[in-house]
């Protein structure tokens, strides 16, 4: 019954501990750039499973009396390891793997800003600082699980971190992108340039801050796509969602209609649609009729502005376009379609000159 009891535990803790650690292999196969280092990582994954399938048969073989060498003696090494330091190792991978996901939870729990769905810059930074410190404290985690591990196993730590400090200082220099992607991202959220939710251009690129920690910045634009930004690369930046948001209307309308009875439709449909219930939380100021923008090939360009929240101009601007054309159409102000006039002369006179 002992002995059936042994073989059971030990072919659980066989696969448990070799399905564990291919699929951590199979995760860093994942991170690494190209797919030709997947045959490597395969075999990793196999030579680590030999390992552990002998060091469980090694186990039984001490425990159950086995006269198998040298896997017996391997047997009451990895008894005496494990009595001595094995456990107490066990131990600390296990609160590092505890902390590491508590992490998460435990900064989920803080409370955000009240804001009722509104692109506030407290919520922003509330999110963006959460971020950070997740990323923060899970390396922070790992580092101080990993070096007590080590030391556990009986290495000199303080020489393990002198090295470390040496070589990173070697690093450092073939590293030089990775620092200042450190330095340009800590000033960025110093200075509250953007943060998670706010909607930004950076290069040709636009789309909302997904996700934002001091080596890179995710955005997601309207398609979907998700584009990873090394924040050293950020040179310039464009944020649309900063403290209040502007909508801009440009509408043509036919020459030949009156310019000061069109601006003045545009002002009263502007106020009606400012004092609109279901649309009057997200201005922050009455709305402004300009005048005439732009004299173009084919229409009178009229400019109206509207305050908004962060992140509504594209929703006024888009409702107001609906307004005015149907207050338009009422009115019997033509919206002209582009052309262009052509003006033909008298035709060509060919005159044949007498032989």
């Amino acid at each position: 019954m002992l002995a059936a009891l042994h073989i059971a535990l030990t072919l659980a803790a066989v696969v448990l501990l070799g399905r564990l650690g291919a699929r951590l292999l199979g995760r860093l196969a994942a991170l690494t750039p190209s797919t030709r280092d997947d045959a490597f990582f395969r075999l990793l994954g196999y030579a680590w499973w030999g390992v552990v399938a002998v060091a469980g048969a090694s186990y039984l073989s001490h425990a159950l009396s086995l006269p198998y060498e040298p896997l017996a003696t391997w047997g009451r090494s990895l008894v005496a390891w494990l009595g001595g330091k094995g456990v107490a190792g066990g131990a600390v991978l296990l609160a590092t793997w505890t902390a590491y996901r508590l992490v998460p939870l435990l900064l989920r729990s803080l409370p955000l800003p009240e804001t009722e769905g509104e692109l506030t810059r407290q919520a922003v930074r509330a999110k963006t600082l959460r971020n950070v410190s997740e990323s923060a404290l899970k390396v922070a985690v790992v580092t101080v699980g990993g070096l007590l591990f080590l030391s556990n196993l009986g290495l000199n730590v303080t020489a393990l971190l002198a090295g470390a400090g040496v070589a990173g200082l070697a690093l450092s220099f073939a590293a030089q992108n990775l620092i200042r992607d450190f330095i340009n991202g800590f000033f960025i959220l110093l200075e509250d340039q953007y943060g998670v939710g706010d909607i930004v251009k950076v290069g040709d690129l636009s789309g909302v801050v997904e996700k934002f920690n001091l080596r890179l910045t995710v955005l997601r634009d309207l398609e979907g796509k998700a584009h990873f930004i090394p924040n050293s690369q950020i040179q310039q930046v464009t944020v649309f969602t900063q403290e209040w948001s502007r909508a801009v209307v440009d509408v043509g309308v036919a020459y030949k209609e009156d310019v000061d009875r069109v601006l003045a439709i545009f002002r009263d449909e502007a106020e009606r649609f400012f004092q609109d219930p279901e649309w009057q939380d997200k201005f922050t100021n009455p709305p402004e009729v300009l005048g005439v923008q732009d004299l173009a090939d084919s229409a009178v360009v009229i400019r109206t502005l509207f305050g908004t929240k962060p992140a509504q101009q594209w929703a006024v601007a888009r409702e107001f376009r609906r307004r005015i054309k149907k207050r338009l159409d009422q009115e019997g102000v033509e919206i002209p379609f582009p052309h262009r006039t052509l003006y033909f002369g008298e035709p060509l006179r060919v005159v044949k000159e007498a032989p």
